[in-house]
């Protein structure tokens, strides 16, 4: 065991579980290494924080949560937006509930603007615990510049800038441009593959440390078991977010019900009704939420929308997958995937029954997917995971 003496360390993130979720056993290390975690989020989270042995701070964000996704809007000022206006009004509620029991170090995932300023005004280091790609050099002049002057072209997005920019000055910050301020920290612990990072050659290495997936067991979630008799398993899932898409999932029991062989794991999420599927064959269970991990260790398909975790959990378990995005990063993600030749990237416009069976069929019956697959997943296991990032969060500790 380290004998890095006990700290006080100060995690911050909002409640979503596609940020959440990838620091959840690096928070269990860091306490199980006797260090003291107070983890700052929405109250609907406190339980799953509190089962790492982390203290919840409890903070009132004004994001939109998982089950109004349409509340993000459509176009990028009003993400953007969004963003700037819930670190604003936390920073306040995150001060005074710090106050008088400053951390040592913060963590903080990419969204939580308020753990930054903190950790200047405190004196502090930090380090943010990155749940998915990073900014590569030229990443400014490819992408980042572009996007920002298309920001820029509306009253609105010009705005968000100037906002953004004396917050960051009253703050003590300086003059540093927001989009700089949020894609470029300190120092990163990347919490997803390498293999999953666009232009991973061109990542700073003094900045950027890929620690790959920590995973854990996830006892607490339950665990699946694979019905006897089953010779392939097929799970489904568009993640926690974007799930409500009942002509999806009818698509999907139309393209493997019955199919001889096969048992299917259909997660559908918390707003389709299962009725809305009309009549499900035997060999399809239908679910609101799985232990998607455990079901992906004994899977031999994945029809995934992309995200970082799932993506990830994938490769991890070395599972062919049919990836259907649905929204921001998971469109690249499911790039990367078909890239790496171990997935079938097909448009949701396109995932009809008879193209969803005939990618996973591909999928599962070709060797060389299966090679490449094996080959990720030992990448993966030398990356580290939890026990690398908790031994870089202590080696970022101050003397």
């Amino acid at each position: 065991m380290p004998t890095t003496p006990r700290s006080h360390i100060a995690m911050f993130s909002i409640a979503a579980h596609g940020h959440v979720n990838p620091s959840l056993e690096v928070i269990r290390e860091l306490v199980s290494r006797g260090h003291r975690v107070s983890y700052a989020i929405p109250a609907s989270f406190a339980g799953t924080i509190a089962s790492t042995g982390a203290d919840p701070v409890i903070y009132a964000s004004v994001l939109p949560t998982e089950d109004r996704p349409e509340a993000w809007g459509t176009e990028p000022v009003d993400a953007v937006e969004l963003f700037l206006q819930d670190g604003m009004q936390a920073l306040p509620q995150l001060a005074e509930a710090f106050d008088g029991d400053e951390p040592d170090l913060v963590l903080h995932d990419i969204t939580s603007y308020p753990a930054r300023v903190l950790a200047h005004r405190w004196g502090v280091p930090a380090v943010s615990l990155w749940p998915n790609l990073v900014p590569w050099e030229g990443y400014e002049e490819e992408v980042g510049e572009p996007a920002a002057a298309e920001l820029m072209k509306s009253e609105r997005g010009r705005a968000y800038y100037a906002r953004f920019a004396h917050w960051l000055d009253v703050n003590g910050l300086g003059e540093v441009h927001p989009d700089a301020f949020v894609a470029r920290p300190r120092r990163a612990l990347v919490l997803i593959p390498e293999a999953l990072q666009p232009h991973a050659d061109r990542v700073d290495r003094t900045v950027h440390t890929f620690v790959g997936a920590c995973q854990g067991e996830r006892a607490d979630q339950g665990r699946w078991e694979r019905p006897a008799g089953a010779e392939r398993v097929l799970l489904v899932s568009l993640g926690s977010a974007y799930t409500d898409e009942p002509e999806f999932y009818r698509e999907c029991v139309r393209a493997f019900g019955d199919l001889p062989g096969w048992h299917v794991v259909l997660q559908i999420g918390a707003h389709v009704d299962p009725a809305a599927l009309g009549d499900v064959p035997a060999n399809i269970e239908t679910h609101a939420w799985v232990p998607q991990l455990s079901v992906l260790r004994q899977a031999d398909a994945f029809i995934t929308h992309a995200g970082a975790g799932g993506s990830q959990e994938g490769l991890a378990t070395a599972t062919p997958m049919v990836a259907v995005p649905q929204a921001v990063d998971q469109f690249g993600n499911a790039d990367m995937l078909q890239a790496l030749g171990v997935a079938t990237h097909l448009p949701k416009e396109r995932a009809d029954a008879a193209s969803l069976r005939a990618a996973v069929l591909g999928l599962v019956d070709d060797p060389e997917v299966a090679a490449r697959l094996a080959a990720i997943s030992r990448r993966m296991a030398r990356e580290g995971g939890t026990k690398r990032a908790a031994d870089l969060i202590e080696a970022e500790l101050p003397a």
